[in-house]
């Protein structure tokens, strides 16, 4: 990812069993993320959005995210970790990076074990930050069972995309890596045992134990656990309190047109203040440019890990000179893909069709997207509405086709760029429908 250093994979002992952890940012306060059933310290950066909200984090706190014992780069273990198990890993990782205290956001299935040691080592737990999670696991929907041998059939596929990040299921390449970070963090036979183990969990009878500030969120419409579940566990923690976003993705790590408000509302409970409230943040009009290699997946199976990466290299090295030709502002690699941003919405229209044409000539065809609209500056990455709907743009391109926004064929009248219509669209997460057109020169 340009311009971002992944921070050094570590790894604290917990018994006999290594667990692999990453810390990001420096304080004052510190905030361990306790994972959901699936993790991968390292490949969770190449999903879109994750880095973006770690580092957002990372700006008031000093941010750990781990690996629970048995996943991701932690040892391997014999069977299912039980609750308690996972709690000590924690425990181990606090003890590792020197922390006497810290808040605990726990995601999914991290919520149960979050509240388990909060109610535990209440002397180590600042605060509590519970998203998308429950009680107990056997209210949800789904027989446990059932429910395990359907995701271990599906294992490795992506599909777990559908429930996770549906805001991000429509686009293939997205759908790839997701399955990609499912093969990495488990097997199919270990995700099944640690779904089973899972149906089990109840915290029910520790929620009145909890002494900790506790703020709970959940998004509306989310689908793996509904949001009835997140006030259920909300109205059992004493004072605790719940914010419900409009989205429907269960992880925080995506939902882009509620991210920013869900990342507000944990520093202004962590911190007393929201640094990232409209009038601090650094705005601009601008142009934004999503990119993206079609049918990645298939071309990578071809070409094989040694020519992919070195296709790959090439294709970042030509998008890093043809955006700089165009006076644009690389934001970062997406993977497959490149943001960027222009302050003149005619050149970075210029810069799509001239790095589709490049493209081509290294054997690969892009999909691009453009909107122009305000967007926020934070350090060296970008959010707001804008960014979210360029990227829903882009989804709407065909294979060597550049497609904008109306607005921006709208501040590009007399450029000489020709512009033909392809129809009125919604945008998944965004109102009203949307004038979309394919540029040309």
């Amino acid at each position: 990812m340009i311009d971002f250093v992944m921070p050094e994979t570590r790894y604290a002992l917990s018994g006999d069993v290594n667990i692999a952890y990453q810390v990001l940012g420096s304080g004052p306060v510190d905030i361990i993320v306790v994972p959901g059933i699936i993790s991968h310290v390292e490949f969770l950066h190449e999903l879109r959005g994750y880095t973006a909200f770690m580092r957002r984090l990372s700006t008031f706190a000093r941010v750990v995210s781990f690996d629970k014992r048995g996943q991701g780069l932690s040892d391997r273990v014999a069977g299912a970790p039980s609750l308690e198990q996972r709690m000590d890993d924690v425990r181990a990782v606090m003890d590792s990076i020197g922390s006497t205290q810290a808040a605990l956001l726990g995601v999914s299935e991290g919520c149960a074990m979050s509240v388990m040691f909060a109610a535990t080592y209440p002397e180590r737990v600042s605060k509590l930050i519970l998203f998308g999670g429950y009680r107990r696991r056997r209210d949800l929907p789904g027989d446990g069972e059932q429910r395990a041998t359907q995701l271990m059939k599906l294992w490795g596929t992506g599909a777990m995309i559908n429930r996770v990040a549906p805001s991000l299921a429509t686009d293939p390449a997205a759908v790839a890596q997701f399955a990609k970070y499912e093969r990495l963090s488990a097997s199919p036979g270990a995700i099944k045992q640690f779904a089973l183990l899972n149906a089990s969990i109840d915290v029910s009878q520790l929620l009145e134990s909890v002494r900790a500030p506790t703020l709970v969120l959940h998004r509306h419409g989310d689908v793996q656990v509904p949001i009835e579940h997140g006030r259920d566990l909300a109205a059992g923690i004493p004072g605790a309190r719940f914010i419900e976003y409009a989205g429907d993705d269960h992880s925080p790590y995506f939902g882009f047109s509620d991210r920013d408000e869900l990342l507000g509302d944990i520093e202004e409970f962590m911190t007393g203040q929201r640094d990232g409230s409209p009038e601090d943040i650094d705005r601009v009009l601008a142009t934004i440019l999503f990119t993206d290699i079609v049918d990645s997946t298939r071309r990578a199976a071809e070409t094989g890990d040694r020519g992919w990466r070195k296709l790959l290299d090439n294709h970042d090295e030509l998008a890093s000179q043809i955006v700089e030709k165009h006076r644009g502002t690389l934001i970062k690699s997406t993977g497959d893909g490149i943001l960027a941003t222009f302050d003149g919405p005619a050149r970075a229209v210029r810069c799509a069709l001239a790095l589709g044409t490049a493209a081509k000539q290294i054997g690969l065809a892009l999909r691009a997207g453009l909107h122009t609209g305000e967007i926020e500056i934070r350090g060296r990455d970008i959010g707001g509405v804008a960014v979210h709907a360029a990227s829903r743009v882009m989804t709407q391109s065909q294979p060597d086709e550049v497609l904008v926004s109306r607005v921006v064929t709208d501040l590009v009248a007399g450029a000489g760029l020709r512009f033909a219509e392809r129809g009125s669209h919604e945008l998944k997460g965004l109102p009203g429908r949307w004038d979309l057109f394919a540029a040309s020169i």
